[in-house]
């Protein structure tokens, strides 16, 4: 039976052993890798940025010649036009007494008939212009500019929501270590409950003890499977939370992480200077010159513009002849009344380009303040490890010593269990500590554009 029973455990490690190996392991950085490549927000940054490229790119063709044609054919059923006219009403007296001495009857009797002609019963009339504009206020040109300021805004748009899923995906990543850590703790915390569950079990065996104490060990023990249950299915909600919103192909992988912090000095940089590296500020930079660019496109709406253009026309609507005609030609189009609305237009579009650079200066501001609460809020939570590292080491150091008073009998059964209880929270706090100080680094490095 001994046989049997080690046989079945080492199959049983075996296979728990076999399933691990076969499971996905990911580091940080390739959930943050899966989640910029298959998040839905980030794809649609892309296709913005595939827009506003096919959008320059359509800008780009104003400044080359219009090339139009056009075909028409009708047939009328009477024609457009219908001419009736009698010859003989036109033919001098003289005249007509010398045809009448040439003529036979019958050829006489023609020209008095009336003759009926029918025009442009049918017909085709087709053409092609190309037009070269000349000069159009500017608006080619700075359409052209607003064109590719907003490709670099939309790049700019791609940048701030790879940051926006990069963090989501960490503090995921690091909800999950952080539950895993907290079950190791209740492992640990099993391990040792059983060892004292053990010892006072031989003490009341042995008359030294009341059953008391053994009973408290035991609802201590029921807690801390309520906090399994708890923890459990919160790593299964998160892991399904992970692996949706990273394209993961299942929930079974595990993560490889370090609980190292790196110092906050390895990230600081000056925020004056980091301003400028920044999404944010570059996009609002990108905003204020869009705002010039459209009011100076306002001022060329209502500037004359000047094209040339050349062109050949062809047409059979006369006794059905071909006619051919090249022609070059020039147009002028001097906007006049519409100065009356376009002065308003104009101003405010200068509004508009005013309150962009308000915002400008406004948010500046605002964003050099998020970067010092950012530091701010990293070293605190630099410290906080600190703390918590000094917490766990004493808890743990109360905990022996608690439990060296119990086993001589000169402490209680509830004073050992609140020092196993202080311990277990002190590790928790160390592994919030850990996580919460990961999330600290990325937004700081996010806010100065690292």
């Amino acid at each position: 039976m001994k046989r049997i029973f080690l046989s079945i455990i080492t199959i049983s490690i075996a296979a728990v052993v076999s399933v691990k190996a076969q499971q996905p392991v990911y580091t940080l950085d390739q959930i943050l890798d899966a989640a910029l490549k298959n998040n839905v927000a980030v794809s649609t940054a892309r296709h913005n940025i595939e827009k506003a490229e096919l959008q320059r790119k359509e800008a780009l063709t104003k400044y080359f010649p219009s090339v139009s044609g056009n075909l028409f054919w009708f047939n009328a059923s009477d024609g457009l036009g219908k001419l009736n006219f009698n010859l003989s009403k036109y033919i001098p007296a003289s005249v007509a007494e010398v045809l009448a001495g040439i003529l036979t009857p019958e050829e006489l009797a023609m020209l008095s008939r009336p003759l009926s002609y029918t025009l442009m019963k049918d017909g085709v009339v087709a053409g092609v212009n190309a037009v070269q504009p000349i000069f159009a206020g500017g608006q080619i040109v700075y359409g052209n500019k607003l064109a590719k300021v907003g490709e670099d805004a939309s790049r700019l748009q791609l940048s701030l929501s790879e940051n926006q899923v990069t963090k989501t995906a960490e503090q995921y990543f690091w909800q999950v270590v952080t539950l895993e850590e907290k079950v190791k703790t209740l492992d640990e915390a099993d391990r040792l409950l059983a060892d004292i569950y053990k010892d006072v079990k031989v003490a009341i065996d042995a008359g030294v003890t009341l059953r008391n104490d053994l009973l408290q060990v035991q609802l201590r023990q029921n807690e801390l499977e309520s906090q399994r249950l708890q923890l459990n299915n919160g790593i299964k909600l998160v892991r399904m939370l992970l692996a949706q919103y990273c394209g993961l192909d299942s929930t079974t992988f595990r993560l490889s992480y370090s609980t190292d912090v790196p110092s906050p000095l390895t990230v600081h940089s000056d925020h004056a200077s980091a301003l400028s590296a920044t999404a944010e500020y570059q996009l609002l930079n990108k905003q204020v010159e869009a705002a010039e660019l459209q009011r100076k496109m306002e001022i060329g709406k209502n500037m004359p513009t000047v094209a040339l253009g050349i062109g050949y026309s062809y047409n059979n609507l006369l006794f059905n002849d071909k006619h051919t005609s090249p022609m070059v030609f020039a147009t002028v189009n001097v906007p006049i009344t519409d100065w009356w609305s376009g002065s308003s237009a104009i101003k405010r579009k200068q509004i508009e380009r005013q309150i962009a650079e308000e915002q400008l200066a406004d948010n500046s501001q605002l964003l050099t303040i998020r970067m010092q609460k950012a530091w701010n809020d990293l070293e605190e939570a630099y410290l906080q490890i600190s703390i918590a590292n000094r917490s766990v080491e004493q808890a743990k150091e109360n905990l022996r010593i608690k439990r060296n008073y119990y086993n001589a009998g000169t402490s209680t059964m509830s004073d050992l269990l609140e020092a196993q209880l202080l311990e277990q929270e002190a590790l928790n706090r160390h592994i919030d500590a850990i996580a919460d100080y990961h999330s600290r680094l990325l937004d700081y490095r996010q806010a100065t554009g690292q």
